[in-house]
């Protein structure tokens, strides 16, 4: 979306009836075609107005906010005020705080917001005892469904990725098919420090965007941590687990080198057209550290 959108008239008198006559509007939209946020002030605060890209994200990012995160410590993960699902709208309280650049911060700061981040991930992903036979059938099949995508990037990406790159990407595929059973949870689905918010007055931590939130195996969160900060940053991934609790089980760490050389393929083949550099660097260098064997 065009950065400085306005809210779609209809929308804005959605919103108003709910939070009275709008003081402000900005839009905080990512710059990708898709994504459709506000700011909004009025008379009862500050408040987030998104629309989701599509009705499986609608439909995921509203079973998350209401079901996973009541649990969650107030403050650090947005309130549903209201949704609707003919606008696939989403109107949530505001958290404060600015994200996350692992980058930016001093190595004190880095270590305390991982391990904060391993905290709100494990009560994130709940016991996987609450998730009914439903939601462990979803997590089942969106390891299939992560599988049969790899192909699909490999054929998008075109010459975009070498043949070497190409044989990992399908010998990994086939050995996520050979895992047995993984620990599963309520994923986050996107976890990765451009979706934590940090308040440097407070300290706090808040975590946004659960649109990608389901059912699935729960070592999908650390993907794009260990492809991406932890690489550089080996005492992010100490402290992050410091706060998660526990350690990836020997299954699960195959399962993240497997995960991860599918979310590098995807990586490429949607960040080259939408120019994402980021997002493509990303994809690559995990690829050439698969390709030379030295995944982490």
């Amino acid at each position: 979306m065009t950065p400085g959108t306005p809210v779609p008239p209809a929308l804005a008198a959605w919103a108003e009836d709910i939070v009275g006559p709008l003081r402000t509007v900005r839009d905080v939209s990512h710059p990708r075609p898709e994504s459709q946020v506000w700011e909004l002030t009025s008379a009862t605060g500050r408040t987030v107005l998104k629309v989701a890209p599509t009705p499986v994200f609608y439909a995921r990012e509203t079973r998350a906010y209401r079901e996973a995160a009541p649990a969650l410590e107030r403050g650090t993960v947005p309130h549903l005020v209201e949704s609707d699902a003919r606008h696939r709208a989403l109107l949530m309280t505001a958290v404060p705080g600015r994200p996350v650049r692992s980058a930016a911060l001093s190595p004190a700061l880095g270590r305390a917001l991982h391990r904060k981040a391993g905290a709100w991930l494990r009560r994130f992903h709940g016991d996987a005892r609450d998730l009914t036979h439903r939601d462990r059938a979803e997590a089942a099949g969106e390891m299939e469904r992560a599988v049969e995508a790899a192909e699909k990037h490999l054929e998008l990406s075109g010459d975009l990725i070498g043949v070497p790159e190409r044989e990992v990407v399908r010998q990994h595929a086939a050995g996520l098919v050979l895992l047995g059973p993984l620990p599963v949870g309520y994923v986050h689905g996107d976890f990765q420090e451009r979706n934590w918010l940090h308040d440097s007055g407070s300290g706090s931590l808040a975590v946004v965007d659960l649109e990608r939130a389901r059912p699935h195996a729960a070592v999908l969160d650390v993907v794009r941590l260990a492809c991406g900060p932890w690489v550089r940053r080996p005492e992010l991934r100490t402290a992050f687990f410091e706060g998660f609790g526990r350690e990836l089980t020997s299954a699960e760490r195959t399962a993240l080198r497997c995960l991860s050389a599918l979310d590098a393929v995807g990586a490429i083949a949607w960040g080259v057209p939408h120019e994402d550099k980021e997002l493509v660097d990303r994809g690559r260098e995990t690829l050439a550290r698969l390709v030379r064997g030295d995944y982490g």
